[in-house]
């Protein structure tokens, strides 16, 4: 028996989880919320909430961390730590026992049925987890989901296919191409107001001055926003890869891919900027973690 198939044994022996309540009673705000999101116009759901909200329900927000007994947070760390360090969903299938009424208090639990693996998949070699949650309305279940997903070692990345995109440099940008191949993130400073800005322009938007000088950034801050980019393909870049939008320490913004991977990206996530040559006359930023 190898370590997975032992630890998934552990998991699976120590049954249900605590119940986790939600953090709301189930209401009809959310709901309307849920059914614009849809495009659902269905006037049904005044008196009961969507079946499929289910999950919304207990959903723990941005800054959730899983509890120590939680099932499939237990098997993604040993997954993890044995080098299956990516992650996708595979399927679910839900059940609805009955409605849940607005005002009612949900609460969740977990427990794990199965880990299968090692499977060979096209995404690399991994290991099928699937789980099982129950929502419960005090001794009531009034939900259910088989969830499943494939935790797995991605395969070496082949080399880019093709050159990159160059970006367009003027008389406006130079400065600050100039400063990438000599490794400094160069912020565009106003020679009037002294505001920095970015991307760069001939003229000022808050005095009109248009003597533009630089700073050279600290190149650290933190991801504002970013966005995975799976297709269409890009030259010179291998997908999925992602492109951060990072506030830094002097309070622009300023985009560029980050070396990091998809999974393990969130906002706020500390990063330093590094710097890739890409030939004699063009190096590109990129964001690292700090």
């Amino acid at each position: 028996m190898s370590a997975i198939e032992a630890a998934a044994r552990e998991v699976m022996a120590r049954g249900e989880s605590a119940p986790r309540r939600g953090r709301d009673p189930v209401n009809l705000p959310m709901a309307r919320n849920w059914l614009e999101a849809l495009g659902d116009r269905s006037t049904a759901y005044t008196e009961v909430a969507p079946p499929a909200m289910a999950q919304v329900w207990t959903m723990g927000g941005l800054h959730h961390e899983r509890a120590a007994d939680d099932p499939l947070g237990a098997m993604l760390a040993v997954l993890d730590e044995a080098g299956y360090t990516s992650i996708v969903a595979t399927d679910c299938e839900q059940t609805y026992h009955r409605c849940l009424r607005y005002g009612e208090e949900v609460a969740l639990t977990a427990r794990l049925e199965s880990v299968a693996g090692p499977k060979r998949t096209a995404l690399g070699d991994g290991w099928f987890v699937t789980t099982r949650n129950t929502w419960w309305v005090g001794e009531e279940p009034v939900a259910e989901m088989m969830f499943r997903v494939l935790k797995f070692a991605p395969k070496p990345a082949k080399p880019p296919v093709g050159p990159v995109i160059r970006p367009v440099v003027n008389r406006d940008t130079a400065y600050f191409w100039e400063g990438t191949a000599v490794g400094e993130l160069r912020i565009q400073r106003c020679g009037g107001c002294g505001e920095l800005r970015h991307p760069p322009g001939p003229m000022c938007p808050s005095c009109n001055e248009t003597r533009p000088g630089h700073v050279v950034a600290s190149g650290l801050g933190e991801v504002y926003s970013y966005v995975v980019h799976h297709h269409p393909p890009v030259p010179g870049h291998t997908p999925p890869f992602v492109v951060a939008l990072v506030e830094l320490e002097e309070g622009v913004r300023l985009l560029a891919e980050l070396a990091v991977p998809p999974e393990e990206v969130h906002i706020g996530l500390p990063v330093r900027i590094g710097f890739v040559e890409v030939d004699d006359e063009l190096t590109m930023p990129v964001w690292r973690r700090r």
